[in-house]
Parts: structure tokens; sequence; C-alpha cells
């Protein structure tokens, strides 16, 4: 039985922004548990589909998630069981849009409970990345299901090369298709102090090497990391960025 930290709490940000975009698709929130203190969820859709659908989508995402989590109970419940969970209800939902308002409304997610013994678990389909920092060193980060990533895992093309591939933005799976998204999922068995979780849509995370997000989310608070992110993010797009947003959480000594 690892034991966690006696004493901590979770500093949580959010940023988002339209980009370049005539729509805002993305949609974040970082929710604290009702219930249960040092408990929280945190959730990034990245909305697909013109005009509102992509929208539509994003905020089946975001209030699927909070159902789901208003249901969650820490002490019973499986974190991970529980972000799958959430993850084929919200392909459901919007399925079920689809079919109400004729759009093709589909979202990537990416999302992550921190549980109160510090345990954690990550979840995500599509190319909203999840990364696990200690300190400034990168730990863990998700693996997109899209087209340039199954490159990479085949060494035909470096990251380098995936972050300029023509095809970077062809996904392999998400929500809202004919087809189950793809789900993969990450236990955190042990969170330290000085540990920050980062979920982001790739209108953010293509402007930054692992390192850069490592030094920026360990050095700032939360909220001034979140502030920096999004601007670096707005100045490397030169006019031509896609929405954005990130979900930021650390943990610190009381």
């Amino acid at each position: 039985m690892i034991n966690p930290p006696s004493s901590f709490r979770l500093v949580a940000a959010t940023g988002i922004h339209r980009g370049d975009r005539p729509y805002q698709q993305d949609q974040v929130e970082v929710i604290p548990h009702p219930r249960v203190q040092g408990c929280l969820l945190a959730v990034v859709a990245d909305g697909m589909g013109g005009k509102s659908g992509g929208r539509k989508a994003a905020d089946q995402v975001i209030l699927t998630a909070r159902q789901v989590f208003d249901r969650y109970v820490p002490a019973k419940d499986e974190s991970d069981q529980t972000l799958v969970q959430l993850i084929n209800e919200a392909h459901l939902m919007i399925k079920l849009t689809a079919i109400a308002f004729e759009e093709e409304p589909h979202s990537t997610v990416g999302t992550f409970i921190i549980n109160p013994d510090l345990s954690a678990d990550i979840a995500h389909a599509g190319d909203t990345r999840v990364y696990h920092f200690r300190g400034p060193e990168l730990v863990h980060r998700t693996l997109d299901h899209s087209f340039v990533q199954r490159l990479v895992d085949e060494g035909q093309i470096s990251e380098e090369e995936a972050n300029v591939h023509p095809q970077a933005n062809l996904l392999t799976g998400c929500l809202g298709t004919q087809q189950d998204p793809p789900i993969a999922t990450h236990r955190i068995q042990q969170l330290d102090i000085g540990d920050s979780l980062l979920v982001c849509s790739d209108g953010l995370w293509h402007y930054f090497t692992p390192k850069e997000l490592g030094a920026i989310v360990h050095t700032l608070p939360p909220r001034e990391a979140a502030e920096m992110l999004v601007g670096k993010a707005r100045h490397r797009a030169r006019a031509g960025g896609d929405n954005l947003s990130l979900a930021l959480v650390r943990i610190e000594s009381n």
C-alpha cells in the first residue's frame, strides 16, 4: 500500500481560446467532486463537424462528464471504468444528437480523475492529449488515435515529422462516428507533490515540445502557466491557429 502525502491540495486552471477560427468548438471543464474532497475530474473536448455541429458534440461530452462524475464514488468505483463509461455515454449521446439535427457532430476527448489517495486515471479518444509531469520532467503522455501517430509507431516518421505532416489532422477514431471510439486508459498509482497533469487539444500541444510544456507547468503557478501556454500558442500560430483549450492540475503541499 502506497501512502499518499497526508496534506496536499489540488490547484487547477483552465484556458480556452477560439484561435483564428470563426467558431469555438472546444470545451473544457475541471469539476471538483460534489461530495469528496481531494477528488476531481478534468475534461477537454475538441468538437468537429462544421459550424454548430462540433460545439454540440463538445457540449455533450461536458454534460455527460458532469452526470457520470456526479455518480462516482471514489471509495467504491474504479476511476478507469468511470472514464470509459463517460466516453462511451458521450459517444452515444453525440450519435443521438446527429440523428436529431441531421449534422455530423464528432469530438475527441482527453480526461482524467484524481482520487483522494492521489491515485489517478487517464483516458482519451482521438488526438486530445494528457501529459503527466513530475516537476518539469515528462513521465507519460497519451498517444493520439491518428494517422501520423500510426506512422510514428511503425517507425516510418519521427515525432518532429509528424507535427508538420500534411495529414497531421487525420484521426483514426473519435466520438460520434459509426465505429465505437478507440479508448486508451492509463493508471497513475501515486501522484507526488509537484506533479502536474495537463490535458489539451491539438490546437495547443501542436506548438510545444514536451520539454517546453514541462518547464512552463513546473515554473509557474497553474493560472499563470495556462495563460502563458495560450499566449505562446497564439503567437506561434501566426494568425492560422485552431481552437485551443487546456486544463492543468498541480499537486501542492498544504
